[in-house]
């Protein structure tokens, strides 16, 4: 099998989480500049197999895109020219970032730690990862 990459996009960085080769576990791999994502994906898949890139697709609370769509959009459009035989899928993303504050304020973390926004992207992919990944179960 190959792994499912996910991204929390947003117009400074986006977080990326991956899964194990068995699609079994959702890892956060590292935060990268939004301008510097389509170059870090081209190297990260021609060292390991990715099948699938989901992308965090921001919603409101009455599930109609937010604002944040209109800067998810052109990147989406350029993931797809750029991997053209790569699966793209959006999934919705409400509460990861809130989630990821809440996870890290769970697990200890110290104040300084927790405002790294940085860190919060990343675990913000893997929620969103993890989330698909239970989505698709029967």
């Amino acid at each position: 099998m190959s792994r499912i990459l996910a991204i929390d996009y947003g117009r400074k960085r986006a977080g990326i989480a991956v899964t194990d080769e068995l699609q079994i576990i959702a890892t956060g791999l590292t935060t990268v500049p939004s301008h510097e994502l389509i170059a870090f994906l081209k190297e990260y898949t021609g060292k390991e197999k990715v099948d699938l890139i989901v992308v965090g697709e921001p919603r409101d609370m009455m599930n109609r895109p937010s604002e944040a769509t209109r800067f998810i959009e052109p990147f989406v459009a350029k993931l797809k020219a750029q991997f053209p035989t790569m699966d793209v899928k959006r999934f919705d993303e409400r509460f990861t970032s809130k989630m990821a504050h809440q996870a890290m304020l769970d697990g200890g973390l110290k104040k300084k730690k927790r405002q790294d926004k940085a860190l919060v992207d990343t675990l913000s992919a893997t929620l969103i990862l993890q989330s698909y990944m239970e989505s698709i179960k029967f």
